[in-house]
């Protein structure tokens, strides 16, 4: 038996790992072969894996550190409520403190009409949860044909059975014979990929349209929700265009069917604003959040509830059976709680807006000038560059995915997380990151895009 206490070096650390850890989202053969990163500590913005190199975290962890790593405050925030209540459940007519001030918490900084919340364990669960909520709310309507929930191609909601069927990925529908009946997929509104000779405001329309399209197909007394991310996160940050939202929104309104704004990427102030919601202006039915909520320092979600659909399950639905044991625990709860407490507090969200996420998505925009950069977009704190064989044709290249994971290789090996979706290198940075920061994060990056072109440039 191995003893953790005694400082293990980096090959007994891959060795420990490889014979007993099953990674998720991996080839756990090949990354057996080549051995797992790990990272031992972090401090801010930076990660230090057990070698001693520092690396600037570009992905907030998985889209989530947003206050940034080493805040004492939420570590004594957990360890006080383990000391008081480390554990009680939310079933059977119980609740606790930490639950009840979450919940009045959130209802105060998310959209007005959300003024409930269902806990969670995670993003995952939460779109779960949306599911068995929204197909409640239709059959207390006296309206039980209406199950179908309408999602995109390349969209993502989680791993999950419930969750991966209403995610748009087709890697991971291919595992396990998903999507499960009743819910279908309709274009995405990527233009740099899918928009072809179109302007991005027509293509925009022609998305929207895609929706209406299959509701028409489907059946309006068929179709109960669609569910969209405000930006498509793991897709590849890709920014709707301007014309995308308001025909979205007018389209739903036309045929009774609900809005699912899936906040765990865009939430807790990603885009700039509280929540990505807010940035669209698009006033969700039920809006799923998770990540930023304890900013990854523990595991929360939850689902807000416009007041539409709470209306109905309060009044009409008696025992709504769903839930899961960790819902609202009161650790993660306590946690979640400080950590509004900081974004509110230190004007972290105030500061994106007015001063780093301008001055990123500046010095980000920048990169479109590189021979191996098609496009360079982004919103707030997230960011998306396009590698292209050809810059003036927006043609990618043969082997999908052969460049963005080289060019992620030389990111990591230069001190840098940036991460790969096909050949689309993605962004998002922790909140808290500064202008030296984002000088630093820059920089890095064309050193790598450099060091790509040059690798594909030789064959």
């Amino acid at each position: 038996m191995n003893d953790m206490t005694l400082p293990l070096d980096t090959a007994q650390l891959q060795a420990l790992d490889r014979k007993h850890h099953f990674h998720p989202f991996s080839d756990n053969k090949a990354l057996g072969q080549e051995g797992a990163r790990v990272i031992t500590r972090a401090e801010g913005v930076y990660l230090e894996d057990s070698d001693g190199n520092r690396i600037l975290d570009g992905m907030a962890g998985l889209w989530c550190v947003n206050i940034g790593y080493g805040r004492k405050e939420l570590a004594d925030v957990a360890y006080r409520q383990m000391q008081e209540l480390p554990y009680y459940n939310s079933f059977f007519k119980t609740s606790h403190p930490p639950a009840i001030a979450l919940a009045e918490k959130l209802v105060e900084v998310t959209p007005a009409h959300l003024n409930h919340v269902f806990f969670t364990g995670s993003g995952s669960e939460s779109n779960d949860t949306v599911l068995r909520m929204v197909r409640r709310y239709w059959d207390l309507q006296g309206k039980p044909g209406k199950k179908t929930i309408i999602s995109r191609q390349n969209a993502y909601h989680g791993s999950t059975v419930a969750g991966a069927s209403l995610g748009g990925m087709k890697p991971m529908h291919a595992h396990g014979d998903l999507p499960i009946p009743g819910i279908v997929h309709i274009q995405q509104p990527y233009w740099f990929g899918e928009g072809g000779d179109q302007s991005p405001e027509e293509f925009g329309l022609q998305a929207a349209k895609a929706l209406e399209d299959k509701i028409l197909e489907l059946g309006e007394d068929k179709v109960a929700a669609f569910i969209a991310e405000p930006i498509q996160g793991a897709g590849g940050v890709i920014v709707p265009p301007s014309t995308y939202w308001p025909a979205v929104k007018e389209i739903l309104a036309r045929y009774d069917i609900l809005l699912i704004a899936d906040e765990v990427i865009c939430g807790f102030g990603r885009t700039g604003e509280w929540f990505g919601s807010q940035y669209y202006d698009l006033k969700p039915d039920l809006m799923p959040i998770a990540k930023g909520l304890s900013s990854g320092y523990l595991p929360i979600g939850g689902v807000m509830v416009g007041d539409r659909v709470a209306d109905v399950l309060l009044e009409k639905g008696g025992d709504f059976n769903h839930g899961y044991t960790y819902s609202g625990h009161p650790v993660a709860a306590a946690v979640a709680l400080e950590n509004i407490r900081i974004l509110q507090d230190e004007n972290i969200v105030e500061t994106v807006k007015a001063e780093t996420a301008p001055y990123l998505q500046k010095r980000w925009k920048e990169l479109a000038d590189h021979p191996l950069v098609g496009e360079a977009r982004g919103v707030g704190m997230v960011g998306a560059i396009e590698l292209v064989a050809d810059k003036a044709a927006r043609t990618r290249f043969d082997d999908q995915g052969t460049t963005g994971t080289l060019c992620r290789d030389f990111c990591f090996k230069n001190g840098l997380v940036m991460r790969a979706v096909g050949d689309t290198m993605i962004i998002s940075p922790p909140l808290v990151i500064n202008h030296a920061e984002i000088d630093e994060l820059i920089e890095k990056a064309v050193r790598c895009l450099d060091l790509t072109f040059e690798a594909v440039r030789k064959g």
